[in-house]
């Protein structure tokens, strides 16, 4: 019988050790180290050339390759086949993490038992027990004829069944809690989750399994485990929301088969996740009564554009160093704008505390929200009440010049399906027709923004 060798490995650094140490000689963190499993070197022929499946592989040309599109697996869900990129690939490793209690079980819960109506799937639950999810089904109305079920933690015995059922498309509830007969530490170490994602991944593509892996994340927000985790996987997913809101986004991070950064909403009701198909209308829930500081932007999210309110407060400061607090957006970049604003639109608000913030709970990245943050913080210093049927959109440079931003068609018009009627853009980003109805304002340095808007 071969005898299996271990190495301790550095989850940050990647450094192997002969034995565990506390801290890493090459890193310098602390309590990295983990135990991992090296594989026997083969024997015989094959050791020859490194690799024991060397004899039976074929070399073949990119231009021989079959381009022939795989027909993806429909969730039932829009907003969710969108984030994947148009449905479930068949084959693919898919990763949804999110914090506790924002809807991942209930939202592939949902799922399966669509799928289950229409092709073999299989729900793998490791963290409760089959009473626990039949009770949430019945709850939620779902049909629960036809969806198979499974509780274990062992990946071989689960691999195992999943040979003799053979489901399309499969559950794993949660990655964290699985763990391989062959590795002595516990499950949810770095040795444990990687193992497991690696042969749950090497199984989706032999089999031509979707595998849909539920992750836990960190207090961050990040997902928990190894760096690998997310470089083994095809599609990572994350569903976000707070716990004092009843709407839910689903972000993708990273997708092989689709856009990256593409969002989908959905709202938790008592009935379960339901999904939003116009989530720009809830994320304008303005006040009646409209006040300075307050202004709608269009941002890109994905393959669509997304209205979202951009609220900004500038008052006197009682301290040496003003707060300069962005909920929402980067805080370097508002520090940015406050100092442009001071060289190139003469205002100056160093002993002033400025709060900006994006409604909704939304998180922007792009720099598109430039303007509006800029033109919303004017307003709040001038206590100038904007227009409430106006919407703002551009970058803005260092050296106060407005830059066009992509999409600007698409934005616009989608302003003016929201009953918009005007709006201040880059000049670059003036459309050739401009919607029925809307004026719009293109501007090529910061001091033109600043006269539109007084």
């Amino acid at each position: 019988m071969v005898k299996r060798k271990t190495c301790y490995v550095c989850s940050d650094c990647g450094a192997d050790f002969p034995r565990w140490q506390g801290q890493c000689s090459e890193c310098g963190a602390w309590n990295t180290i983990s135990e991992m499993r090296v594989a026997p070197a083969p024997s015989g022929p094959a050791s020859r050339t490194g690799y024991a499946g060397a004899s039976t592989a074929q070399v073949t040309t990119l231009a021989d390759v079959d381009l022939t599109d795989l027909p993806r697996i429909h969730s039932g869900f829009g907003e969710l086949d969108r984030v994947l990129g148009g449905g479930i690939v068949p084959g693919s490793a898919v990763l949804i993490g999110g914090h506790p209690g924002a809807g991942k079980s209930t939202l592939l819960l949902q799922t399966m038992c669509a799928l289950a109506e229409q092709m073999p799937t299989l729900y793998v639950t490791g963290e409760e027990s089959l009473q626990q999810v039949a009770m949430r089904a019945n709850r939620l109305g779902l049909p629960t004829g036809k969806l198979k079920m499974l509780t274990e933690t062992s990946i071989e015995t689960i691999m195992a069944i999943a040979e003799r059922e053979k489901p399309k498309v499969m559950v794993i509830d949660s990655i964290q809690v699985m763990h391989m007969a062959d590795i002595q530490s516990a499950p949810g170490s770095v040795s444990q989750v990687r193992e497991s994602a690696a042969y749950l991944t090497r199984f989706a593509k032999q089999n031509n399994v979707a595998i849909i892996m539920v992750g836990h994340v960190t207090k961050d927000g990040t997902l928990a485990g190894p760096k690998v985790l997310e470089h083994c996987i095809d599609c990572s997913i994350l569903l976000e929301g707070d716990s004092d809101s009843r709407f839910r986004t689903l972000r993708g991070q990273k997708n092989r088969f689709g856009a990256v950064n593409e969002l989908g909403v959905f709202a938790m009701t008592g009935q379960g996740l339901k999904e939003v198909s116009n989530p720009s209308a809830i994320f304008l829930q303005r006040a009646e009564e409209q006040a300075p500081g307050s202004i709608v932007m269009v941002i890109w999210e994905g393959t669509r554009p997304l209205l979202v309110e951009l609220q900004a407060l500038v008052d006197a400061s009682p301290l040496n160093n003003p707060r300069r607090i962005a909920v929402g957006l980067e805080q370097n970049r508002l520090s940015m704008l406050l100092a442009v604003m001071h060289r190139h639109g003469g205002l100056q608000m160093s002993d002033q505390d400025v709060f900006v913030n994006v409604v909704g709970g939304v998180r922007v990245s792009e720099t598109s929200a430039d303007l509006a943050m800029l033109l919303a913080m004017v307003s709040s210093f001038r206590n100038k009440v904007l227009p409430r049927d106006m919407v703002i959109f551009g970058e803005v440079g260092l050296s106060g010049e407005i830059r066009p931003v992509p999409s600007g068609s698409e934005r616009l018009n989608e302003a003016a399906k929201h009953g918009f009627t005007r709006a201040i853009v880059p000049k670059a980003n003036l459309p050739k027709t401009l919607p029925k109805g809307m004026e719009v304002i293109g501007v090529t340095k910061l001091s033109e923004a600043l006269e539109a808007l007084m």
